[in-house]
């Protein structure tokens, strides 16, 4: 909180939350609503970011649209990183053979980048929100259990974890009680950092046709339909790319600094 870069973007982050929690509030016009005179029209007054090859008002369906991204960047992780703390801990802290099995099914998911990945289990899935959720909190899923079995090698060798071995605590009581409260901060670290992340892959999968699906208005498919007027109209694309930008950016710097402030060597 000492930077004011972090403020700003801190802001930015706290900004977009409460535009996807009050997003039909807010709504200036009828994001679906389709007009043939205002189509293409360039940002006014009346149209801030302009209007789509419908006539769409494009800074309603923004709006409306932060609201799935949001919702997205935020379940995934923490589906994903709910499992895959649990599952690393447990792996981490017992070994054997579930943490040769976890260990290997995690390298192998890890061989395919997360977007890769939640295309593949998208289209497997098939279109819908709570399929894309699934999809990309699946993709996320390797990430989190190699963190989170790292950390636990870490603190298990701790003094505190073996006091409590020898004053008779049952292993699953150790873990519950010691590691996984001992190994929140670099896991709510990971997890800030990939909220980003989410928020690119379902406005990735939105373009491609398997995330949100029309009329709904998300980041990715608004993108996708002011491709077919790039030249004449380019204002839908530009609009929401930049806004999609300093979305990713805010979350990205927000999880850099939580880093910075929770891991002592980044803060040395």
């Amino acid at each position: 909180m000492r930077h004011p870069i972090t403020r700003f973007f801190m802001a930015i982050c706290a900004l977009f939350i409460a535009v996807a929690i009050f997003a039909p509030l807010l709504l200036p016009q009828d994001p679906l609503a389709q007009s043939f005179i205002a189509r293409l029209k360039p940002p006014s007054a009346a149209h801030w970011f302009g209007t789509d090859r419908y006539g769409r008002d494009v800074f309603a369906r923004v709006l409306l649209g932060t609201r799935w991204s949001l919702l997205l960047g935020l379940a995934a992780p923490l589906i994903a990183g709910s499992i895959g703390t649990l599952i690393g801990a447990i792996a981490g802290f017992y070994g054997g053979w579930f943490d040769r099995v976890a260990g290997r099914v995690a390298d192998l998911l890890m061989a395919f980048p997360s977007l890769l990945l939640g295309i593949l289990l998208a289209a497997a899935l098939g279109p819908g929100f709570g399929n894309l959720i699934a999809a990309v909190a699946f993709a996320f899923l390797p990430r989190f259990i190699r963190v989170a079995r790292a950390a636990t090698l870490s603190v298990r060798e701790q003094l505190y974890v073996e006091a409590a071995f020898a004053s008779g605590q049952r292993p699953i009581r150790i873990v519950i009680r010691h590691v996984l409260p001992n190994i929140a901060g670099p896991m709510i670290v990971v997890g800030t950092l990939w909220i980003a992340t989410a928020i690119r892959i379902e406005a990735t999968l939105s373009f491609i046709g398997l995330g949100v699906q029309p009329p709904q208005p998300s980041w990715g498919n608004i993108i996708r339909d002011g491709l077919t007027n790039i030249l004449g109209s380019p204002w839908p694309i530009v609009t929401t790319g930049l806004t999609l930008t300093l979305c990713v950016l805010a979350f990205n710097i927000v999880g850099d600094a939580l880093r910075d402030a929770i891991d002592p060597d980044y803060r040395e």
